[in-house]
């Protein structure tokens, strides 16, 4: 059972990233932990039978860079042919190891143990089944129920102990088993458990050819969980290699942001061995991704180091609780964080300028029109702008300019270096830039109408950003921060990749009541990656969000096609949550966090849940979305489109 005080450390130094210790695990030849470098890796969705298409799709990922491709193997028959996929792949020069991913069936996981390179087992689903009771189990019941997983689990443990097979023992959210949720509910604590179990019978059997993961769909869960286990493992005094991802992260934009806040935010603490990035898309397109995101940690040519005490951390990283501050206006306290668009490097700033920001202006009916995403304030330097403003649109420009142009005008805030905030003596809301050579002025000139804009030039930004807030707090400072964050790379979804990581652990972290990203990509990508990672992090929604798994063997329709048809017809629904699931193994439980759920169940055959709770089943697929939209309708959370 887990005991842990809030601030038991979970890695090596929150402040001067350096990797978690681990053993090295080998998998086929292939050695994640350590200090190896971190392996990438994907999953094939294509059905386990079809040899051929199996084999083709694994050499389009290994070819992408892909270093362990994972097969899903539901029952024994599958598990059987993955020796003729691992042959025909072998008789085609590719020796890549290959994984095999195991739900319900142990009789499947131990004749794939004698196939593969390794098998990945789910606590949650490898000796029990998950039928959503409360159980109220006595501490003998409890350790009874160990002891029936032990007995199914060992015959594994043996055959991977002789065979050399590797094991990853993979928590996921929202399958924990009702015996785990009965005593520790839906969180990140009970996710742990749920592994340790595992992990202490693999141990009492001499057995640490482990890699371990817990997946979440929500990034703030699954992060937590990740530090929980990490610290649980530094007490234990013995480290598996980390298994990264966010399951079910979605396609597109959105899928990239949560994947890059929730794997971004435990690489930057050096948590993570290895990764795979959770897209609904073909497997070949998330290595790309992968493989940018651990880039982010290789090009560190300009880190700071850090001398301040890391020890006592002013906000707990295994539960969310935003920084306490006073309110200024729309920024701070219980206000979700605003986003500041920079247009200060237009000659000339025209109302077209604001049309990527989320504002429309009609010429022929003279008004502007608002989009769901639509950025709270702007950044204008030392222009000045010879239109009128949208009104709950509020302007910064630089100190001097306000003082000719706007001091008169609603609406209007001046920016000022740190280094001049104390020739600022008026009484108006006050953006203060602070770098990390000028933190001092926090504390030597604070003002109850300061509102400070932290920015760093060097690569290790999370890290100095987190040693500002430390000691803002030791100095009881609680003024709102704006966390500016910028990224110049020539590649869209680097640059996507790069400040999603960054910002989404600081938000992560309760750090943050504003985000201003800077960068020379096209504006509308800037805002839509502000408010992606506000949504990724639940600290601001402005759309809605799919739970959508990346497709497997399993899955019994076209995820991408569906998931598209879904997305059409719901994407006004502002703060739903639809969860999208290939098959019942990814149902119910995986998309824990949904609203509604649209599960395949059958060839041509969708079950529709709200929430965890089966309301139609076996609707034939062609009407499917059609009576998806009717239930959330039923259910009075449909807007009708204006």
């Amino acid at each position: 059972m887990i005991h842990l005080k809030s601030l038991d450390p979970y890695c090596v130094d929150p402040l001067n990233r350096k990797r978690f210790p681990t053993i090295e695990v080998n998998v086929g030849g292939l050695i994640i932990g350590g200090e190896q470098p971190i392996r990438l890796q994907s999953m094939t969705t294509v059905d386990t039978m079809d040899t051929l298409g199996s084999v083709e799709q694994s050499i389009r990922m290994i070819d992408a860079g892909c270093e362990l491709v994972r097969l899903t193997a539901p029952s024994k028959k599958e598990a059987e042919n993955l020796l003729n996929i691992k042959n025909e792949l072998l008789k085609r020069g590719y020796a890549t190891p290959l994984v095999a991913d195991i739900h319900f069936t142990p009789n499947a996981a131990e004749i794939a143990s004698k196939i593969v390179e390794k098998v990945r087992v789910n606590p949650g689903n490898y000796a029990d089944k998950k039928k959503f009771e409360e159980i109220d189990y006595t501490d003998q019941s409890y350790a009874a129920e160990l002891l029936r997983i032990e007995e199914k689990f060992k015959p594994l443990i043996a055959l991977c102990k002789e065979y050399g097979t590797a094991m990853r023992i993979g928590t996921n959210h929202g399958s924990l088993s009702d015996r785990i949720l009965s005593r520790y509910g839906d969180t990140p604590e009970g996710m742990v458990e749920s592994a340790m179990e595992f992990i202490r019978i693999c141990e009492k059997n001499d057995f640490y050819n482990l890699v371990v993961s817990m997946k979440a769909s929500n990034a703030l869960i699954m992060v937590q969980a990740y530090r929980l286990l990490s610290a649980t493992m530094l007490k234990t005094k013995r480290g598996y290699p980390l298994h990264l991802g966010v399951t079910e992260a979605g396609d597109g934009e959105d899928g990239r942001i949560k994947s890059a806040v929730g794997i971004g935010a435990l690489l930057e603490d050096g948590l993570g061995d290895t990764i795979r990035v959770s897209l609904t898309e073909e497997p070949e397109k998330e290595i790309p991704v992968a493989a940018k995101l651990t880039h982010k940690f290789l090009a560190r040519n300009n880190d700071k180091k850090i001398k301040t005490n890391s020890s006592a951390l002013p906000y707990s990283p295994f539960s969310y609780s935003k920084r306490s501050t006073v309110q200024i206006g729309n920024i701070g306290s219980k206000q979700v964080p605003i986003v500041v668009a920079d247009l200060s490097n237009k000659t000339e700033i025209k109302p077209s300028n604001l049309y990527g920001f989320g504002y429309n202006y009609s010429i022929e009916l003279d008004k502007w029109t608002l989009q769901e995403q639509a950025a709270d304030y702007a950044f204008i330097g030392d222009n000045k702008i010879n239109f009128e403003k949208p009104g709950s649109l509020g302007l910064i420009s630089n100190f001097d300019a306000w003082l000719n142009y706007y001091s008169d005008k609603p609406g209007c805030f001046p920016l000022i270096h740190s280094n001049k905030s104390h020739e600022c003596m008026i009484n108006t809301p006050v953006f203060v830039l602070i770098d990390d050579e000028s933190t001092d002025a926090i504390y030597s000139n604070p003002r109850a109408n300061f509102i400070y804009v932290l920015h760093t030039a060097h690569t290790n930004r999370v890290a100095v950003l987190r040693e500002i807030v430390i000691k803002t707090a030791q100095h009881f400072v609680n003024q709102p921060i704006i966390l500016m964050i910028d990224c110049y790379s020539s590649d869209n979804e680097q640059f996507q990749i790069n400040v999603s990581s960054e910002a989404g652990t600081l938000l992560i972290d309760g750090i943050g009541d504003g985000l201003w990203i800077k960068g020379n990509a096209p504006s509308t990508l800037i805002n839509s990656t502000a408010f992606g990672i506000l949504q990724a992090t639940r600290t601001r929604i402005s759309k809605t969000e799919y739970i959508s798994c990346p497709s497997c063997g399993r899955t019994l329709f076209d995820l991408q096609e569906t998931t598209a048809k879904i997305r059409k017809e719901t994407a006004h629904l502002k703060g739903l949550k639809i969860g999208i699931m290939g098959c019942i193994v990814n149902g119910p439980g995986e998309m824990a966090d949904a609203d509604y759920g649209y599960v395949g169940t059958g060839p041509g055959k969708i079950t529709l849940y709200k929430e965890k709770n089966v309301v139609k089943k076996n609707v034939q697929e062609d009407q499917a979305v059609q009576e998806l939209i009717n239930l959330i309708k039923e259910n009075g959370d449909w807007v009708d489109l204006k």
